[in-house]
């Protein structure tokens, strides 16, 4: 099978496991990342890695979140991977999540800020078109105050999440040309593993 492969620390956790059973097990399987250093760590764990862009479907998606509500809807984004784990996500058949307990919220944007994936040809003017609508926030910079540059060489606009509808808010980012993606995912979850400070995992599965 084909497995799809998260970003951050909950996903590590998913490959360092998941290749101590092919190791184990001998399992057959295939894997595609969503970021380079998931490729990075998915190797040296001795899985197999596809480029995903050679395939039209995946089997599983392990990845992780930085906030979920009781209707499944995550806010995700801290490692500024979203495009890519929005389309490995839509491709994927079965969808889990994993996340701590300190990850419930009762509403997106309590603890988190939102990402949004911007063409850095349109910054200025998308910035602008995000403040219209209510969504004003910082450019990502690394360690170093250089801007913060994705994968795909895109550039990442930490917003503050409104205390609105997700999937307006949603709806509205999208309808904003120079946005590549953002961090509301808010169907993709078809289960979710939490995990409470002693350990122990519930599963949660999208009624």
């Amino acid at each position: 099978m084909t497995v799809g492969l998260g970003t951050g620390r909950s996903s590590a956790r998913a490959i360092l496991a998941l290749g101590a059973r092919v190791r184990n097990e001998g399992l057959q399987i295939q894997c595609v990342c969503t970021s380079k250093n998931t490729d990075v760590l998915a190797t040296e764990q001795g899985l197999t890695v596809v480029p995903f862009g050679k395939l039209e479907a995946v089997d599983l998606l392990i990845d992780g979140a930085d906030e979920v509500d009781d209707k499944f809807r995550m806010l995700k984004g801290q490692h500024g991977a979203v495009a890519r784990q929005r389309l490995v996500a839509r491709a994927a058949a079965r969808r889990i999540y994993l996340a701590s307990d300190s990850k419930l919220v009762t509403r997106l944007g309590q603890q988190a800020t939102l990402p949004i994936c911007v063409l850095a040809f349109g910054l200025s003017f998308v910035r602008e078109e995000l403040r219209n609508l209510g969504l004003s926030g910082v450019v990502r910079r690394t360690m170093s105050n250089e801007k913060y540059v994705t994968d795909d060489g895109n550039l990442v606009i930490d917003v503050s999440m409104p205390d609105r509808d997700p999937e307006t808010v949603a709806a509205e980012i999208d309808s904003v040309p120079g946005v590549v993606d953002h961090g509301l995912f808010l169907s993709e979850a078809d289960e979710l593993l939490i995990e409470n400070k002693q350990g122990a995992v519930r599963r949660l599965i999208r009624g």
